[in-house]
Formats: structure tokens, C-alpha cells, sequence
């Protein structure tokens, strides 16, 4: 049995301690948001923070995160309040929308570390996130923005 938090509630798998995070988030917890893209961590779909990093689930054993707190997706807020999610929206970020979850968890990453990031730090922070459609000014606007809603919160 592997105990997590994911999301913040507590979770209790009898899986393989090999399987890797992101098919436990998906096939076991009906967690869909996270995608797979690539499997070998070089697209960065499957992004989600354990311990508020980011980390890519599609090569990070379940074992690996025992004891940990994982979040998808789901679990960045309730209903989309996130500042990078209200600037993904308000900046129209995606266009087809597949590495949306990670590039937007990469940023919620990037801007718990270092809320005022240059676009130096934004373009090392986003650069193994991989995007078909090529959305990446947008990506860097609405992390801008995000990061300038943070502060006004603050």
C-alpha cells in the first residue's frame, strides 16, 4: 500500500510502487487533467507539483512520492481563481489546449519560487514544456500577468 496526499486529501493505493504517478493520477484516481504526452519527461504534459515543485509524473514512480503531497490540475484551486489560471483566461493562452495543465502548473511553480521572475527565468522555468501549437508569447504574457496579480494580492 502507498500513502499520498494528493490534492490535499489522503489516499491510500494498493498499486505496483513502480507505476509511474501519472497513470495512478489517472487510471486510479480519475484525476484526467494530467496528460501524457511524451512518457520520458521531455514534453512536460504530465507536470504536477509534489511538494510544490514541479515534477513530471509520467516518470516519477508512485513509491517515489510516498508520504508526499502531490497536486494536479484539479487540485491548483477549486474553481480556477489561480492567478495563472485567470491569466491563461483573461490572455486567451491556449489554443488547442493539450500541454495547458502543465504549462500552467510549470508557472504556478515558477511564480511560488521566484514571484517576480524575468523572462530569462520564465523562459528557463517553461522551456522543457512543449507547446504544438506554439503559444509560448502567450504563455510568457500570462505569466507576466499573473505574477502582477499576485503581487496585487499581496
Amino acid at each position: 500500500m502507498i500513502r499520498l496526499t494528493v490534492n490535499g486529501q489522503e489516499q491510500e493505493l494498493d498499486v505496483d510502487p513502480q507505476t509511474p504517478l501519472l497513470w495512478v493520477l489517472r487510471d486510479h484516481l480519475d484525476l484526467t487533467g494530467t496528460k501524457f504526452g511524451c512518457g520520458i519527461a521531455q514534453c512536460g504534459a504530465c507536470t504536477v507539483h509534489v511538494n510544490g515543485l514541479a515534477t513530471r509524473s509520467c516518470v516519477t514512480p508512485v513509491s517515489a512520492v510516498a508520504g508526499r503531497e502531490v497536486t494536479t490540475i484539479e487540485g491548483l484551486s477549486s474553481n480556477g481563481e489561480h492567478p495563472v489560471q485567470q491569466a491563461w483566461i483573461e490572455l486567451d493562452v491556449p489554443q488547442c489546449g493539450f500541454c495547458q495543465s502543465g504549462q500552467i502548473m510549470a508557472a504556478a511553480s515558477l511564480l511560488e519560487e521566484n514571484p517576480t521572475p524575468s523572462d530569462t527565468d520564465i523562459d528557463q522555468a517553461m522551456s522543457g514544456i512543449l507547446c504544438r501549437c506554439g503559444t509560448y508569447n502567450r504563455v510568457r504574457a500570462a505569466i507576466k500577468r499573473a505574477a502582477e496579480t499576485g503581487t496585487e494580492e499581496v
